[in-house]
């Protein structure tokens, strides 16, 4: 006779199972371009390593706080367009000290966006395409990272490439996370060949940081972070859950991911939100059978991240033992999607298609003035566009 599984334990592993599928699909679809977004603004190995320790705690910790408390499948996520964003900063500019502030002061900004209501209003009165337009500005320089590659690191750049495509073509809801496991074998196999095993560190360490405040930094760091990790992942966060009839705790979530943030930079982390994308594998009926009972897959997810940080200081010292160039282009490849979906939205509406053009070509660019970064100007540029040029049209 067949050994029946009793039905609760069947829906209580089924929302392990998916559990598991949405920490690997967040965690190992975008662990390079956070580290990528690191050491751009200045991070040493062991800082970056630290930085995706207390990233992976945080989001574990804030996902079992918020679905245990709140019985709604709420996922955290670092947040992977904040993190394209440091990537996207001219190097040198800021010390990893001044970025660490410019973090708390992104951090303090989404706890008083869960505590003042008209920020909250104000937020989601950003038009889309200016945000949409900013995020796919300093997205194409990274984005570029797979096929510039392959003029310096030709074999590894074309098979991650190779492994990509064919991710899509097969199991296209893995691609990213297949090419990414491929760049992590191309790092083990260059480790092996130039026997530079000793370079690995295993064990997982915080390291303090001690913030330093600049205006510079605020304004090329704190403002855009927080814009694009707003407008990006906590309001479109909201609306996945909705359409799978939950209702998201918005002070609250606010309250915790804006505290995760802001405590977890002092470790070298930037920034913490509600998962947009995985947040549908935790919901879903991939989940569970029944609808109330899949907060248990994101309290599950929550945990994975714990044990899934614990492999942090060995995914950073193989990604910097790696040829140079190899993670980046990683990094490019798992926001191909993401760049798409920007610049559909920033150009989807006529009314203000020069505007977001001139914040997509601005943030791309790079321009610095003043020691303020490109993704705070081409917010400034796009909105003057708009209101200098296509505003009198409409008129």
């Amino acid at each position: 006779m067949a050994h029946r599984i009793p039905p609760d334990r069947g829906g209580l592993f089924q929302s392990a199972i998916a559990g598991l599928v949405t920490t690997m699909v967040g965690f190992v679809a975008s662990f390079a371009v956070v580290l990528s977004g690191l050491f751009q603004v200045g991070a040493s190995v062991e800082q970056a390593a630290s930085g995706l320790l207390i990233l992976s705690v945080c989001v574990g910790l804030s996902t079992m706080a918020l679905s245990l408390r709140y019985r709604v499948p709420i996922s955290i996520a670092w947040s992977t367009p904040g993190a394209a964003m440091l990537a996207a900063l001219a190097p040198g500019v800021f010390g990893f000290n001044q970025a660490v502030g410019a973090f708390v002061v992104s951090g303090a900004l989404i706890v008083l966006s869960g505590l003042v209501p008209s920020l909250h209003r104000l937020l989601t009165r950003i038009p889309v395409p200016i945000a949409q337009g900013m995020l796919a500005g300093v997205l194409i320089p990274l984005c570029s990272k797979p096929f510039t590659a392959v003029a310096t690191i030709p074999m590894p750049a074309l098979g991650i490439l190779l492994v990509f495509l064919l991710g899509l073509r097969i199991v296209p809801k893995f691609a990213v996370a297949l090419s990414m496991l491929a760049a992590v074998g191309f790092g083990l196999w260059h480790i092996g060949r130039t026997a530079t095993w000793d370079s690995l560190e295993v064990l997982p360490q915080l390291h303090w940081v001690s913030p330093e405040f600049s205006w510079q930094a605020i304004a090329s760091i704190s403002i855009p972070l927080f814009v694009v990790t707003m407008a990006s992942q906590n309001i479109p966060g909201v609306a996945v859950l909705g359409s799978f009839g939950y209702t998201v705790p918005w002070r609250a979530s606010m309250l915790v991911t804006g505290v995760g943030s802001a405590s977890g930079a002092f470790f070298g982390g930037h920034a913490i939100n509600l998962a947009a994308i995985t947040a549908a594998l935790a919901a879903g009926e991939q989940a569970g059978p029944e609808p109330r009972l899949r907060w248990r897959a994101a309290a599950s997810s929550g945990v994975f991240y714990l044990v899934f940080g614990a492999l942090s200081a060995l995914i950073v010292s193989v990604a910097s033992a790696s040829p140079e160039g190899l993670f980046q282009a990683a990094a490019g490849l798992a926001l191909l999607a993401t760049l798409a979906n920007a610049l559909l939205g920033a150009m989807s509406d006529s009314i203000w298609r020069l505007s977001a053009l001139a914040t997509v070509l601005v943030a791309a660019g790079n321009l610095t003035l003043f020691g303020i970064g490109g993704a705070f100007w081409a917010l400034v540029a796009g909105l003057l566009t708009h209101f200098i040029v296509e505003r009198s049209v409409r008129r």
